[in-house]
């Protein structure tokens, strides 16, 4: 199910459970998540683990369990912490639920969903517990449906969409966080005592400062391929909340879901409130197990056009910025086919009329191409691209607006503003973001997609971006009472948009972008192609920002571009073999002005772009095994993937510092058949030999086993000498 607000399919097999105690298994192939629903009682917490037989589950009474509750309501023992409170129409602040029934499901996909019906003792108050599994997935999804009968509204002042008691032990937690141009900087640490929150408040984009995904490793220090290990993704494109709260119990307590500060929501009567769905995963098989789960599950559940190979491309954005023209564009075509590309994106800077987009102050919201800079319009640039036999895209950034447009001059009640108060801009000084909780707003950025491929039918790619946070609270829209709702309403109201999208442009590839990766979120993945990682594209931090991004999203979402040196962020000088190395890793591109690469780059980048070509179906579709960390700091990062039939991988090696005399680890493999030999290929080759194993055959025992030894520099001339150096290798089954 591809939605973050969900709306269950009505075109389902239901079949009711007992209603007496029912101890409810949830099973994945490999996991079990087991609770107890007493008739009128709570739901109670069991176990979440390893996949226990019938047998195994039926010992638990005597084997001791916690007899938490599996999803607590505030009002009755209010000192600890809740998955969900709300204030009655007569102003009652407590819940008391008990169980109805438990039923199971079978959606037309194939997915078997869980609902344990809970009602309040005394109100006509009603939750919806929700578990949702897939065939063939070790991923199981939980999210929360709210209702009532109440005479008035009911105000909900928390909702989470899961929780999930981890007993204590050495229980330790990796999560993602950082800023603009350093998104997912890894950091690990044991639970503490005490709350750990981490959250988003940005309203508009929510995974630059902090990601709604967290890696809870039950035996220590996390391992990469061993080990139990327990991954959670909020599949929200909004604000929202993760906490752990460890109090004196024998549990840490983790609670997910949207954010309640400033968002309480009133609920109508007959009206039902849809928690978005919070994804966990269990393996016994390390983070990178967990990884294989939710790339697996992701791809083919809730990525858009998941099964699809990704195009190599060119973005104009860090090659021109705004200085676009048709003779340039025209050129930049030329060259990315000429070294087999396969799509050129035109980034910002094609469009205004009255307001000409010539700087970032202007001309948002006007999307109607700029003449004076290309003269045959987008039309003339697809059949250009057409000729040289590849695609075109372009950049659009349709949920934001520039004072100085046309758009405002004509409707300035489209921008959120708090009522009563001073606009208050974002980049550009004039930069300020669409209400997307009115309808007339969400038909406009419809209309804005819709207008593009209806007059554009060839376009093949658009690159979505949003630049600005909300930055006052308050919609122009919403009425007085309902101020609160607008955090949670601006995406209600883009989710609704870019469903209408989807399901009239269900092919067209569109990447989310946000100041780089602001949208980094499963939430976003149903109606996303891929994702812009980081506006840094600078190579050595991109080995550490794209392996915090493998945690939980697989390489065909990364979109990972070869650029120039020095580097436009970081001012680093690195030689195109490891930029490219690294760009080879996710969804290749490039992001540079190609005329001014020497013919010897070029014809390095044309063979590389051909190498990608033979891996792609690898590295966008295989299982990751993630084998050194350059978070451990010992000099070198690596990791691999690996097809499902185990017939071919793709083996990464970065070296990530250089000292005199050094000594760096050799590295073994992961993920290969222990009986089955391998060919050796190094790819994007730059030595003047061939490594000393170029050809050799190896078992995947032997490789798993010893590895093998990667030289710490490159044999190259004189010349082209550096203190990088990198690795790809193709590894075949004979």
């Amino acid at each position: 199910m591809k939605k973050t607000f969900i709306i269950l399919c009505t075109a389902i097999a239901a079949v009711s459970l007992t209603a007496e105690a029912e101890r409810v298994h949830i099973a994945t192939p490999g996991s079990s998540l087991v609770v107890d629903a007493p008739k009128d009682g709570p739901v109670f917490f069991m176990y979440y683990g390893d996949r226990l037989s019938d047998a195994d589950i039926a010992d638990f009474p005597t084997a001791g369990v916690s007899w938490l509750d599996a999803y607590p309501a505030y009002g009755i023992y209010p000192e600890h912490e809740s998955a969900f409170s709300a204030v009655h129409t007569d102003g009652n602040m407590t819940l008391q639920m008990g169980v109805q029934n438990v039923e199971r499901t079978t959606a037309p996909d194939g997915a078997e969903i869980t609902t344990i019906t809970l009602r309040d003792k005394k109100y006509p108050f009603e939750l919806k517990l929700n578990y949702r599994t897939y065939p063939g997935e070790d991923v199981i999804e939980s999210w929360v449906e709210a209702s009532h009968n109440e005479k008035g509204n009911v105000r909900l002042t928390r909702f989470m969409s899961g929780f999930l008691p981890i007993r204590r032990s050495d229980v330790h937690v990796s999560q993602g966080y950082g800023s603009w141009g350093n998104e997912f900087h890894l950091e690990e640490a044991p639970l503490p005592h005490g709350v750990k929150i981490i959250k988003n408040k940005d309203g508009v984009r929510n995974s630059h400062t902090a990601h709604g995904e967290v890696m809870i490793s039950l035996d220590g220090k996390a391992r990469e391929n061993d080990g139990r290990v327990i991954g959670a993704a909020l599949c929200y494109t909004g604000n929202y909340k993760l906490m752990f709260d460890t109090d004196a119990s024998d549990y840490h307590k983790f609670y997910a879901g949207i954010n309640e500060e400033n968002s309480a929501y009133n609920l109508r009567k007959g009206e039902t409130f849809v928690t978005p769905p919070l994804a966990f995963s269990y393996s016994n098989e390390g983070l990178s197990g967990v990884s294989r789960n939710f790339h697996r599950w992701g791809r083919n559940h809730r990525l858009a056009n998941g099964s699809t190979e990704r195009k190599v491309l060119l973005n104009s954005w860090e090659g021109v910025d705004m200085r676009i023209d048709e003779p340039t564009m025209h050129q930049m075509m030329s060259d990315i086919a000429d070294m087999g590309g396969e799509l050129f994106v035109m980034d910002d800077g094609w469009f205004g009329v009255k307001y000409r987009r010539i700087g970032d102050d202007k001309g948002l919201g006007d999307w109607t191409v700029d003449t004076q800079k290309l003269p045959h319009g987008i039309q003339g640039l697809i059949d250009a691209a057409a000729e040289r036999g590849i695609k075109f895209g372009l950049w659009i950034e349709p949920e934001m607006i520039n004072k100085r447009s046309e758009l405002y001059e004509k409707h300035p009640e489209y921008v959120i503003k708090a009522p009563g108060r001073d606009e208050v801009y974002g980049r550009g000084g004039t930069q300020m973001v669409l209400d997307m909780s009115n309808p007339k707003v969400q038909d406009l950025v419809f209309n804005i997609v819709d207008t593009l491929m209806t007059n554009y039918p060839g376009l093949d790619y658009i690159k979505w971006d949003a630049n600005c946070p909300i930055q006052e609270a308050g919609s122009q829209y919403l009425s007085a009472d309902n101020q609160s709702h607008l955090y949670i309403d601006y995406h209600r109201g883009l989710e609704k948009t870019l469903k209408r999208i989807r399901a009239k442009y269900p092919t067209l590839t569109i990447q989310a972008c946000a100041s780089g990766g602001g949208r980094v979120n499963w939430g976003y993945m149903p109606y996303f192609d891929e994702f812009w990682v980081s506006d840094n594209t600078d190579a050595l931090q991109r080995v550490y920002m794209q392996w915090g991004t493998s945690y939980f999203f697989p390489a065909l979402t990364m979109a990972s571009h070869i650029s120039v040196t020095p580097n436009h962020q970081t001012n680093r000088i690195i030689p195109l073999k490891y930029r490219t190395d690294v760009a080879m890793s996710g969804r290749l591109g490039m992001e540079l002005q190609p005329k001014d690469m020497s013919e010897r780059e070029k014809d390095q980048t044309r063979r590389a772009i051909a190498d990608y070509k033979r891996i792609r179906p690898i590295v966008q579709f295989g299982d990751i095994y993630r084998l050194l960390s350059p978070y451990d700091h010992k000099g070198a990062a690596s990791m691999m993937y690996v097809s499902p039939e185990k017939d071919k991988a793709v083996y990464y090696w970065w070296k990530t510092e250089t000292f005199v005399n050094q000594q760096l680890p050799r590295i073994t493999m992961a993920g290969l058949d222990p009986d089955r030999k391998y060919r050796i290929t190094e790819l994007n080759r730059i030595d003047n030999t061939p490594l000393a194993f170029e050809g050799k055959t190896f078992t995947g025992r032997f490789l798993m086993s010893n590895g093998l030894e990667i030289p710490l520099g490159h044999n190259v001339d004189y010349d082209q000498r550096s203190d990088y150096a990198s690795r790809v290798l193709l590894l075949e089954a004979q």
